[in-house]
Protein backbone atom coordinates (compact mmCIF):
# COMPACT_ATOMS: atom_id res chain seq x y z
CA UNK A 1 0.00 0.00 0.00
CA UNK A 2 1.36 3.42 -1.02
CA UNK A 3 0.13 6.13 1.40
CA UNK A 4 -1.59 9.06 -0.22
CA UNK A 5 0.22 12.38 0.30
CA UNK A 6 -1.43 15.66 1.24
CA UNK A 7 -0.09 19.18 1.39
CA UNK A 8 -1.08 20.38 4.90
CA UNK A 9 -3.22 23.32 3.73
CA UNK A 10 -5.04 21.07 1.26
CA UNK A 11 -5.69 18.58 4.07
CA UNK A 12 -7.02 21.35 6.30
CA UNK A 13 -9.45 22.34 3.54
CA UNK A 14 -10.59 18.72 3.12
CA UNK A 15 -11.17 18.43 6.87
CA UNK A 16 -12.87 21.82 7.14
CA UNK A 17 -10.35 22.95 9.76
CA UNK A 18 -7.79 25.63 10.50
CA UNK A 19 -4.07 24.89 10.12
CA UNK A 20 -1.63 25.99 12.81
CA UNK A 21 2.13 25.77 12.30
CA UNK A 22 4.20 24.79 9.28
CA UNK A 23 4.11 20.99 9.11
CA UNK A 24 5.67 18.82 6.46
CA UNK A 25 3.83 16.76 3.86
CA UNK A 26 1.28 14.35 5.38
CA UNK A 27 1.38 10.68 4.39
CA UNK A 28 -1.33 8.55 5.96
CA UNK A 29 -3.26 8.66 9.21
CA UNK A 30 -2.95 7.19 12.69
CA UNK A 31 -5.68 6.82 15.29
CA UNK A 32 -3.42 5.50 18.08
CA UNK A 33 -0.52 7.63 19.32
CA UNK A 34 1.40 4.44 20.14
CA UNK A 35 1.28 3.31 16.50
CA UNK A 36 2.20 6.53 14.71
CA UNK A 37 4.56 6.27 11.74
CA UNK A 38 6.69 9.22 10.57
CA UNK A 39 4.79 11.66 8.39
CA UNK A 40 1.29 10.59 9.44
CA UNK A 41 -1.50 12.82 10.70
CA UNK A 42 -2.57 11.80 14.21
CA UNK A 43 -6.35 11.86 14.58
CA UNK A 44 -7.08 12.88 18.18
CA UNK A 45 -10.57 11.47 18.71
CA UNK A 46 -12.40 12.44 21.87
CA UNK A 47 -13.96 9.45 23.64
CA UNK A 48 -16.16 8.96 26.66
CA UNK A 49 -13.19 8.47 28.99
CA UNK A 50 -10.19 9.73 26.99
CA UNK A 51 -9.27 12.73 24.87
CA UNK A 52 -6.88 11.97 22.04
CA UNK A 53 -5.54 15.53 22.29
CA UNK A 54 -3.82 14.51 25.54
CA UNK A 55 -1.64 12.14 23.51
CA UNK A 56 -0.49 14.62 20.86
CA UNK A 57 3.02 15.06 22.38
CA UNK A 58 3.56 11.30 22.18
CA UNK A 59 2.38 11.26 18.56
CA UNK A 60 4.65 14.14 17.57
CA UNK A 61 7.59 12.49 19.31
CA UNK A 62 6.94 9.38 17.19
CA UNK A 63 7.17 11.45 14.00
CA UNK A 64 3.62 12.61 13.29
CA UNK A 65 3.59 15.49 10.79
CA UNK A 66 0.65 17.08 12.59
CA UNK A 67 -2.40 16.29 14.69
CA UNK A 68 -6.09 16.81 14.00
CA UNK A 69 -7.70 18.07 17.19
CA UNK A 70 -10.81 19.66 18.69
CA UNK A 71 -8.86 22.06 20.94
CA UNK A 72 -5.53 23.92 20.47
CA UNK A 73 -2.44 21.85 21.32
CA UNK A 74 1.31 22.35 21.09
CA UNK A 75 2.91 21.65 17.72
CA UNK A 76 1.51 21.74 14.20
CA UNK A 77 -2.18 20.83 14.08
CA UNK A 78 -5.47 21.22 12.28
CA UNK A 79 -8.24 22.50 14.55
CA UNK A 80 -11.74 21.15 13.78
CA UNK A 81 -15.09 21.15 15.58
CA UNK A 82 -15.31 17.34 15.50
CA UNK A 83 -12.64 14.90 14.32
CA UNK A 84 -15.33 12.32 13.43
CA UNK A 85 -17.21 14.83 11.28
CA UNK A 86 -13.96 16.15 9.78
CA UNK A 87 -12.86 12.78 8.41
CA UNK A 88 -16.42 12.17 7.18
CA UNK A 89 -16.27 15.47 5.27
CA UNK A 90 -12.89 14.49 3.80
CA UNK A 91 -14.18 11.06 2.84
CA UNK A 92 -17.22 12.51 1.07
CA UNK A 93 -15.10 14.94 -0.93
CA UNK A 94 -12.60 12.31 -2.06
CA UNK A 95 -15.36 9.78 -2.77
CA UNK A 96 -17.03 12.31 -5.07
CA UNK A 97 -13.93 12.19 -7.27
CA UNK A 98 -14.18 8.40 -7.67
CA UNK A 99 -15.86 6.99 -10.78
CA UNK A 100 -15.66 3.19 -10.40
CA UNK A 101 -18.09 0.77 -8.71
CA UNK A 102 -18.12 0.88 -4.92
CA UNK A 103 -19.12 -2.22 -2.95
CA UNK A 104 -20.34 -1.65 0.60
CA UNK A 105 -20.32 -4.69 2.90
CA UNK A 106 -22.06 -5.25 6.21
CA UNK A 107 -23.56 -8.20 8.09
CA UNK A 108 -23.37 -9.92 11.47
CA UNK A 109 -20.57 -12.27 10.42
CA UNK A 110 -18.09 -12.58 7.59
CA UNK A 111 -17.67 -8.89 6.72
CA UNK A 112 -13.89 -8.78 6.62
CA UNK A 113 -13.48 -12.16 4.90
CA UNK A 114 -16.11 -11.20 2.31
CA UNK A 115 -14.38 -7.85 1.83
CA UNK A 116 -11.07 -9.56 1.02
CA UNK A 117 -12.77 -12.03 -1.31
CA UNK A 118 -14.69 -9.26 -3.07
CA UNK A 119 -11.52 -7.25 -3.57
CA UNK A 120 -9.88 -10.33 -5.08
CA UNK A 121 -12.83 -11.00 -7.40
CA UNK A 122 -12.84 -7.36 -8.55
CA UNK A 123 -9.13 -7.39 -9.43
CA UNK A 124 -9.66 -8.11 -13.17
CA UNK A 125 -11.06 -4.57 -13.47
CA UNK A 126 -7.79 -3.09 -12.21
CA UNK A 127 -6.39 -1.87 -8.85
CA UNK A 128 -8.88 -2.18 -5.97
CA UNK A 129 -9.20 0.31 -3.13
CA UNK A 130 -10.34 -1.42 0.07
CA UNK A 131 -10.75 -0.93 3.79
CA UNK A 132 -7.66 -2.08 5.65
CA UNK A 133 -8.01 -4.89 8.20
CA UNK A 134 -11.32 -4.65 10.01
CA UNK A 135 -11.45 -0.85 9.97
CA UNK A 136 -15.20 -0.43 9.64
CA UNK A 137 -16.30 2.25 12.13
CA UNK A 138 -16.93 5.99 11.92
CA UNK A 139 -13.38 6.42 13.25
CA UNK A 140 -11.72 4.44 10.46
CA UNK A 141 -13.97 3.55 7.52
CA UNK A 142 -13.93 7.08 5.98
CA UNK A 143 -10.13 6.94 5.81
CA UNK A 144 -10.23 4.37 2.98
CA UNK A 145 -10.58 7.28 0.53
CA UNK A 146 -7.46 9.00 1.86
CA UNK A 147 -5.03 6.18 2.57
CA UNK A 148 -3.92 4.90 -0.85
CA UNK A 149 -2.61 6.74 -3.87
CA UNK A 150 -5.03 6.61 -6.83
CA UNK A 151 -5.99 5.56 -9.42
CA UNK A 152 -8.26 2.63 -8.59
CA UNK A 153 -10.80 0.86 -10.77
CA UNK A 154 -13.15 -0.18 -7.93
CA UNK A 155 -13.51 0.09 -4.18
CA UNK A 156 -14.70 -2.15 -1.32
CA UNK A 157 -15.74 -0.58 1.98
CA UNK A 158 -16.57 -2.55 5.12
CA UNK A 159 -19.23 -1.10 7.42
CA UNK A 160 -19.70 -2.13 11.04
CA UNK A 161 -22.78 -1.56 13.20
CA UNK A 162 -22.91 -0.52 16.84
CA UNK A 163 -26.37 1.04 16.74
CA UNK A 164 -29.01 2.61 14.54
CA UNK A 165 -27.77 5.28 12.15
CA UNK A 166 -24.13 4.19 12.06
CA UNK A 167 -24.28 2.38 8.74
CA UNK A 168 -26.40 5.19 7.28
CA UNK A 169 -23.58 7.57 8.27
CA UNK A 170 -20.89 5.38 6.69
CA UNK A 171 -22.99 4.85 3.56
CA UNK A 172 -23.45 8.61 3.16
CA UNK A 173 -19.67 8.81 2.85
CA UNK A 174 -18.96 5.75 0.67
CA UNK A 175 -22.10 6.10 -1.48
CA UNK A 176 -21.99 2.41 -2.50
CA UNK A 177 -23.30 1.31 -5.87
CA UNK A 178 -23.42 -2.34 -4.77
CA UNK A 179 -24.36 -3.49 -1.27
CA UNK A 180 -23.71 -6.89 0.34
CA UNK A 181 -25.44 -7.99 3.55
CA UNK A 182 -23.67 -11.23 4.48
CA UNK A 183 -26.26 -12.36 7.06
CA UNK A 184 -28.45 -11.19 9.92
CA UNK A 185 -27.24 -12.90 13.08
CA UNK A 186 -26.81 -11.91 16.71
CA UNK A 187 -23.43 -10.12 16.85
CA UNK A 188 -23.77 -6.77 18.70
CA UNK A 189 -27.44 -7.51 19.40
CA UNK A 190 -27.31 -5.58 22.68
CA UNK A 191 -26.93 -2.37 20.65
CA UNK A 192 -30.33 -2.68 18.93
CA UNK A 193 -32.27 -5.13 21.08
CA UNK A 194 -33.27 -7.87 18.64
CA UNK A 195 -32.41 -9.58 15.36
CA UNK A 196 -35.16 -7.52 13.74
CA UNK A 197 -33.31 -4.45 15.00
CA UNK A 198 -30.08 -5.79 13.51
CA UNK A 199 -31.83 -6.28 10.16
CA UNK A 200 -33.11 -2.72 10.31
CA UNK A 201 -29.67 -1.32 11.16
CA UNK A 202 -27.84 -3.41 8.54
CA UNK A 203 -30.57 -2.51 6.04
CA UNK A 204 -29.43 1.11 6.15
CA UNK A 205 -26.80 0.06 3.61
CA UNK A 206 -29.48 -1.17 1.23
CA UNK A 207 -31.57 1.98 1.61
CA UNK A 208 -28.53 4.02 0.56
CA UNK A 209 -28.11 2.21 -2.78
CA UNK A 210 -29.03 4.03 -6.01
CA UNK A 211 -31.91 2.86 -8.18
CA UNK A 212 -29.42 1.56 -10.76
CA UNK A 213 -27.34 -0.21 -8.11
CA UNK A 214 -27.41 -3.84 -6.96
CA UNK A 215 -28.18 -5.44 -3.59
CA UNK A 216 -26.49 -8.79 -2.90
CA UNK A 217 -28.35 -10.86 -0.29
CA UNK A 218 -28.17 -14.34 1.26
CA UNK A 219 -31.24 -16.18 0.00
CA UNK A 220 -31.67 -18.29 3.17
CA UNK A 221 -31.50 -15.36 5.57
CA UNK A 222 -34.38 -15.33 8.05
CA UNK A 223 -34.85 -11.65 7.21
CA UNK A 224 -34.50 -11.98 3.45
CA UNK A 225 -37.97 -10.60 2.69
CA UNK A 226 -37.48 -7.69 5.10
CA UNK A 227 -34.15 -6.80 3.50
CA UNK A 228 -35.60 -7.02 -0.01
CA UNK A 229 -38.32 -4.57 1.00
CA UNK A 230 -35.63 -1.99 1.80
CA UNK A 231 -33.92 -2.23 -1.60
CA UNK A 232 -34.55 0.57 -4.12
CA UNK A 233 -32.70 -1.45 -6.77
CA UNK A 234 -32.43 -4.98 -8.26
CA UNK A 235 -31.45 -7.83 -5.92
CA UNK A 236 -29.00 -10.66 -6.70
CA UNK A 237 -29.04 -13.62 -4.29
CA UNK A 238 -26.49 -16.21 -3.20
CA UNK A 239 -26.67 -19.34 -1.04
CA UNK A 240 -27.45 -23.05 -1.17
CA UNK A 241 -31.16 -22.59 -1.84
CA UNK A 242 -32.41 -23.70 -5.29
CA UNK A 243 -33.91 -20.21 -5.50
CA UNK A 244 -30.52 -18.47 -5.21
CA UNK A 245 -29.22 -16.72 -8.33
CA UNK A 246 -25.69 -17.85 -7.48
CA UNK A 247 -26.22 -21.28 -5.95
CA UNK A 248 -23.67 -23.36 -4.06
CA UNK A 249 -24.55 -27.07 -4.17
CA UNK A 250 -21.26 -28.69 -3.16
CA UNK A 251 -18.85 -27.97 -0.27
CA UNK A 252 -15.99 -30.29 0.71
CA UNK A 253 -13.24 -29.64 3.27
CA UNK A 254 -10.10 -31.33 1.92
CA UNK A 255 -6.93 -32.70 3.46
CA UNK A 256 -4.78 -30.01 1.81
CA UNK A 257 -6.42 -27.41 4.11
CA UNK A 258 -8.72 -26.13 1.37
CA UNK A 259 -12.46 -26.01 0.80
CA UNK A 260 -13.75 -27.20 -2.56
CA UNK A 261 -16.86 -25.36 -3.76
CA UNK A 262 -19.21 -26.27 -6.61
CA UNK A 263 -22.22 -24.31 -7.82
CA UNK A 264 -24.02 -22.73 -10.71
CA UNK A 265 -24.67 -19.25 -12.01
CA UNK A 266 -27.27 -18.67 -14.72
CA UNK A 267 -27.25 -22.37 -15.70
CA UNK A 268 -23.43 -22.36 -15.85
CA UNK A 269 -21.76 -24.79 -13.43
CA UNK A 270 -18.50 -23.82 -11.77
CA UNK A 271 -16.06 -25.03 -9.13
CA UNK A 272 -13.10 -23.59 -7.28
CA UNK A 273 -11.01 -24.05 -4.14
CA UNK A 274 -10.46 -21.67 -1.26
CA UNK A 275 -7.68 -21.67 1.35
CA UNK A 276 -8.94 -22.82 4.73
CA UNK A 277 -11.83 -24.96 5.95
CA UNK A 278 -15.48 -24.05 6.31
CA UNK A 279 -18.85 -23.80 4.66
CA UNK A 280 -18.95 -20.14 5.64
CA UNK A 281 -16.09 -19.55 3.20
CA UNK A 282 -18.26 -20.84 0.34
CA UNK A 283 -21.06 -18.47 1.31
CA UNK A 284 -18.71 -15.50 1.57
CA UNK A 285 -17.15 -16.37 -1.78
CA UNK A 286 -20.57 -16.60 -3.42
CA UNK A 287 -21.42 -13.11 -2.17
CA UNK A 288 -18.11 -11.80 -3.49
CA UNK A 289 -18.65 -13.35 -6.92
CA UNK A 290 -22.18 -11.97 -7.16
CA UNK A 291 -20.89 -8.48 -6.35
CA UNK A 292 -17.98 -8.71 -8.80
CA UNK A 293 -20.20 -9.84 -11.66
CA UNK A 294 -22.63 -7.03 -10.82
CA UNK A 295 -19.67 -4.63 -11.07
CA UNK A 296 -18.84 -5.82 -14.57
CA UNK A 297 -16.26 -8.58 -14.05
CA UNK A 298 -16.70 -11.63 -16.27
CA UNK A 299 -17.56 -14.71 -14.22
CA UNK A 300 -14.57 -16.88 -15.23
CA UNK A 301 -11.89 -14.24 -14.48
CA UNK A 302 -13.67 -13.39 -11.20
CA UNK A 303 -13.34 -17.01 -10.04
CA UNK A 304 -9.70 -17.26 -11.13
CA UNK A 305 -8.85 -14.08 -9.27
CA UNK A 306 -10.82 -15.13 -6.20
CA UNK A 307 -8.83 -18.35 -5.92
CA UNK A 308 -5.60 -16.33 -5.77
CA UNK A 309 -6.84 -14.12 -2.94
CA UNK A 310 -5.66 -14.20 0.67
CA UNK A 311 -7.92 -14.58 3.70
CA UNK A 312 -7.54 -12.26 6.70
CA UNK A 313 -5.57 -13.65 9.67
CA UNK A 314 -7.09 -15.19 12.82
CA UNK A 315 -10.44 -15.93 11.18
CA UNK A 316 -10.60 -19.73 11.02
CA UNK A 317 -6.86 -19.54 10.31
CA UNK A 318 -5.16 -22.95 10.21
CA UNK A 319 -1.74 -23.38 11.81
CA UNK A 320 0.17 -26.64 12.25
CA UNK A 321 2.11 -27.60 15.33
CA UNK A 322 3.62 -30.96 16.31
CA UNK A 323 1.40 -32.83 13.87
CA UNK A 324 -1.71 -31.03 15.12
CA UNK A 325 -3.97 -28.70 13.15
CA UNK A 326 -5.02 -25.61 15.12
CA UNK A 327 -7.89 -23.44 13.88
CA UNK A 328 -7.56 -19.96 15.35
CA UNK A 329 -10.53 -17.59 15.31
CA UNK A 330 -10.31 -14.61 17.66
CA UNK A 331 -12.22 -11.83 15.91
CA UNK A 332 -15.91 -12.58 15.81
CA UNK A 333 -17.33 -14.76 18.54
CA UNK A 334 -21.08 -14.67 18.08
CA UNK A 335 -23.44 -17.65 18.43
CA UNK A 336 -23.79 -17.86 14.64
CA UNK A 337 -20.07 -17.86 13.88
CA UNK A 338 -19.28 -20.25 16.76
CA UNK A 339 -21.92 -22.75 15.65
CA UNK A 340 -20.59 -22.50 12.08
CA UNK A 341 -17.05 -23.17 13.33
CA UNK A 342 -18.21 -26.22 15.31
CA UNK A 343 -20.06 -27.57 12.27
CA UNK A 344 -16.86 -27.23 10.24
CA UNK A 345 -14.83 -29.08 12.88
CA UNK A 346 -17.41 -31.89 12.97
CA UNK A 347 -16.89 -32.53 9.24
CA UNK A 348 -13.10 -32.85 9.41
CA UNK A 349 -11.56 -36.34 9.43
CA UNK A 350 -9.02 -35.94 12.25
CA UNK A 351 -8.20 -38.62 14.81
CA UNK A 352 -9.44 -36.34 17.59
CA UNK A 353 -11.30 -33.03 17.72
CA UNK A 354 -11.03 -30.59 20.61
CA UNK A 355 -12.18 -27.01 21.19
CA UNK A 356 -11.43 -24.06 23.43
CA UNK A 357 -14.42 -21.71 23.39
CA UNK A 358 -14.53 -18.38 25.20
CA UNK A 359 -17.37 -16.09 26.21
CA UNK A 360 -19.23 -14.24 23.45
CA UNK A 361 -19.64 -10.56 24.23
CA UNK A 362 -22.16 -7.84 23.31
CA UNK A 363 -25.19 -10.14 23.38
CA UNK A 364 -27.04 -8.23 26.10
CA UNK A 365 -30.24 -9.94 27.26
CA UNK A 366 -29.66 -12.63 24.60
CA UNK A 367 -26.39 -13.82 26.14
CA UNK A 368 -27.74 -16.83 28.04
CA UNK A 369 -29.71 -18.19 25.07
CA UNK A 370 -26.83 -17.52 22.68
CA UNK A 371 -24.44 -19.51 24.86
CA UNK A 372 -27.01 -22.30 25.26
CA UNK A 373 -27.25 -22.50 21.45
CA UNK A 374 -23.49 -23.08 21.36
CA UNK A 375 -23.86 -25.73 24.05
CA UNK A 376 -26.31 -27.68 21.89
CA UNK A 377 -23.90 -27.43 18.96
CA UNK A 378 -21.08 -28.78 21.12
CA UNK A 379 -23.13 -31.90 21.74
CA UNK A 380 -23.87 -32.26 18.02
CA UNK A 381 -20.25 -31.70 16.89
CA UNK A 382 -18.96 -34.99 18.37
CA UNK A 383 -15.97 -33.34 20.04
CA UNK A 384 -13.60 -35.49 22.05
CA UNK A 385 -13.03 -32.78 24.66
CA UNK A 386 -13.91 -29.12 25.14
CA UNK A 387 -12.64 -26.33 27.39
CA UNK A 388 -15.13 -23.52 27.99
CA UNK A 389 -13.73 -20.21 29.25
CA UNK A 390 -15.60 -17.39 30.99
CA UNK A 391 -18.68 -17.01 33.21
CA UNK A 392 -21.22 -16.92 30.36
CA UNK A 393 -19.93 -20.26 29.06
CA UNK A 394 -21.58 -21.85 32.12
CA UNK A 395 -24.80 -21.72 30.08
CA UNK A 396 -23.08 -23.56 27.21
CA UNK A 397 -21.68 -26.18 29.58
CA UNK A 398 -25.06 -26.83 31.17
CA UNK A 399 -26.82 -27.08 27.79
CA UNK A 400 -24.14 -29.31 26.25
CA UNK A 401 -24.47 -31.81 29.12
CA UNK A 402 -28.27 -31.63 28.95
CA UNK A 403 -28.02 -32.44 25.22
CA UNK A 404 -25.93 -35.54 25.92
CA UNK A 405 -22.31 -34.39 25.88
CA UNK A 406 -20.34 -36.51 28.43
CA UNK A 407 -19.58 -34.44 31.50
CA UNK A 408 -16.10 -35.98 31.90
CA UNK A 409 -15.09 -34.59 28.47
CA UNK A 410 -15.99 -31.01 29.36
CA UNK A 411 -14.03 -28.50 31.44
CA UNK A 412 -15.39 -25.07 32.37
CA UNK A 413 -13.17 -22.30 33.72
CA UNK A 414 -15.00 -19.23 35.06
CA UNK A 415 -11.90 -17.10 34.52
CA UNK A 416 -9.57 -16.72 31.54
CA UNK A 417 -6.61 -18.74 32.79
CA UNK A 418 -3.99 -18.76 30.06
CA UNK A 419 -2.02 -21.57 31.72
CA UNK A 420 -5.13 -23.77 31.67
CA UNK A 421 -5.65 -22.98 28.00
CA UNK A 422 -2.00 -23.73 27.18
CA UNK A 423 -2.09 -27.08 28.97
CA UNK A 424 -5.31 -28.04 27.21
CA UNK A 425 -3.89 -27.13 23.78
CA UNK A 426 -0.69 -29.04 24.48
CA UNK A 427 -2.71 -32.15 25.33
CA UNK A 428 -3.82 -32.65 21.70
CA UNK A 429 -2.24 -35.76 20.22
CA UNK A 430 -0.56 -35.94 16.81
CA UNK A 431 -3.15 -36.19 14.06
CA UNK A 432 -5.69 -34.24 16.09
CA UNK A 433 -7.43 -30.92 15.58
CA UNK A 434 -8.26 -28.10 17.99
CA UNK A 435 -10.51 -25.08 17.47
CA UNK A 436 -9.77 -21.99 19.57
CA UNK A 437 -12.46 -19.31 19.40
CA UNK A 438 -13.70 -16.47 21.58
CA UNK A 439 -14.30 -12.74 21.75
CA UNK A 440 -11.25 -10.62 20.99
CA UNK A 441 -11.32 -9.03 24.46
CA UNK A 442 -10.53 -12.39 26.10
CA UNK A 443 -7.08 -12.52 24.44
CA UNK A 444 -7.23 -16.30 24.22
CA UNK A 445 -4.12 -16.20 22.01
CA UNK A 446 -2.06 -15.49 25.13
CA UNK A 447 -2.73 -19.07 26.13
CA UNK A 448 -1.25 -20.55 22.96
CA UNK A 449 2.07 -22.40 23.04
CA UNK A 450 4.88 -20.13 21.88
CA UNK A 451 5.18 -22.02 18.58
CA UNK A 452 1.61 -21.00 17.64
CA UNK A 453 1.85 -17.31 18.53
Amino acid sequence: MTPRSFEPRKLADLLGGTLAGEPSLVRGFATDSRAVEPGQAFLAFRGGRTDGADHVPQALAAGAALSVVERPVPGPHILVDSVVEAIARMGRTLRAEFRGPVVGITGSNGKTTTKEMTAAALAPLGPVLKSQGNRNSEFSSPLVWAEEEPPHASAVVEMGMRGFGQIAHLASIARPTIGIVTMIGTAHIEMVGSRAGIAQAKGELLEALPADGTAVLWREDDFFADLCALCPCPVVTFGTSPDADLRIFGIECRADQSTFVAGNWKDQEFSFSLPGWGGHLARNAAAALAAAVSAGVEFGPAIESLERGQLPPLRMEIRSWNGVHCILDFYNASPDSTVSALQTVARLPHSSRLAVLGDMRELGDHSAEGHRLVGRSIAEANLDRVLLVGPQMAHAAEEAIRAGFPVHRLVHSETVDHDTIRNFVQSVQEGGLILIKGSRALELERGLPEELQ
